[in-house]
């Protein structure tokens, strides 16, 4: 990116926030703080009123730039984004975002949008595996709650014991991992950290009762915490036959893969997960495809299950 493309990119970016801290221009345009503070001088100079204030960041002052132009790139990636949104958000936020989406090809040159229209039907997303319930606005109620620091009156379906709870909750983010959005949220009842399922919430109401989001951890400070339970780490070593690893994909990963070892017709693969049982159920899919060097544990897992398997298919 050449300085002029960056100078206005900069001054995308201090319209998108009340604040922006210095480190987060060099960490976004990858440049030095002393080239941050140049470029926002040259602003400046150039008529642009900047506010500054000392250990908190730069903002604008009374200062709005005529209608920003996408590039053919920026276009692309957000139709792109279009079809992420419409097959993994719920009816609300799809919606919302369709809308969005019209209006900014509204704005674009003729040529783009007709990029955009021959573009369209060569990209799709496939519906998640498991189809969900999240149909209810739940996602664009969740996103409110959060930014305005409002309680949430769940009513939520616990699913390992099939039972309806209710609870209030005060949201610190939401996240999607293993196909499903879930919302972080401290739990006023139990007095700590829960993770609910979206899909899983039956009722859920904004009581508008607004909290302290001082007093809490960050959604990255929650997964960071959660990322380092104190579970015990079994590591295992397993010998596979190479034809057998071009069918693990990303799948090895879910299981705690390390690294691996080329052995000509055979590959060992090292592991460390902190649940073992599913591991070794992983395992019994490949058959004598793989063998476990290590741990024995691991082994005899195996063999237990592979026992349970063939009683019950022989009584």
């Amino acid at each position: 990116m050449n300085r002029l493309d960056r100078l206005t990119a900069i001054l995308i970016h201090l319209q998108t926030k009340r604040v922006i801290r210095a480190q987060e221009l060099a960490d976004r345009f990858g440049i030095s703080l002393r080239t941050v503070y140049r470029d926002v001088r040259s602003l400046e100079e150039a008529g642009v009123p900047i506010g500054a204030e000392a250990g908190v960041g730069y903002f604008l002052t009374d200062y709005n730039l005529p209608p920003v132009m996408f590039t053919n790139a920026e276009a692309s990636a957000l139709l792109l984004g279009g079809k992420l949104i419409e097959k993994w958000t719920d009816q609300s936020v799809r919606t919302e975002f369709e809308s969005a989406l019209y209006k900014i090809k509204s704005v674009l040159k003729r040529p783009d949008q007709e990029h955009l229209d021959s573009l369209e039907a060569h990209i799709n997303v496939a519906k998640p595996l498991y189809p969900t319930t999240e149909g209810e606005g739940s996602l664009n109620k969740i996103q409110h709650a959060i930014a305005q620091q409002h309680v949430l009156d769940l009513q939520y379906h616990s699913n390992y014991n099939n039972a309806e709870t209710q609870r209030r909750v005060e949201p610190v983010g939401l996240y999607h991992y293993r196909m499903n959005w879930h919302l972080i949220a401290f739990c006023q009842i139990r007095q700590d950290y829960r993770d609910f399922r979206v899909d899983r919430i039956r009722q859920l109401t904004d009581t508008a009762e607004r909290f302290s989001r001082r007093e809490h951890l960050s959604l990255q400070e929650y997964l960071d915490r959660v990322g380092k339970q104190d579970l015990p780490i079994m590591e295992a070593t397993i010998v596979f036959k190479k034809l057998a690893t071009r069918f693990m994909h990303e799948q090895k990963y879910a299981y705690g893969f390390q690294h691996e070892e080329d052995l000509g017709d055979l590959v060992r693969i090292h592991f460390q997960t902190p649940y073992p049982e599913g591991l070794a159920r992983w395992l019994i899919m490949y058959g004598n495809q793989a063998k476990v060097e290590q741990p024995n544990s691991l082994k005899v897992m195996i063999r237990t299950l592979v026992d349970e398997l063939h009683t019950h298919y022989t009584t």
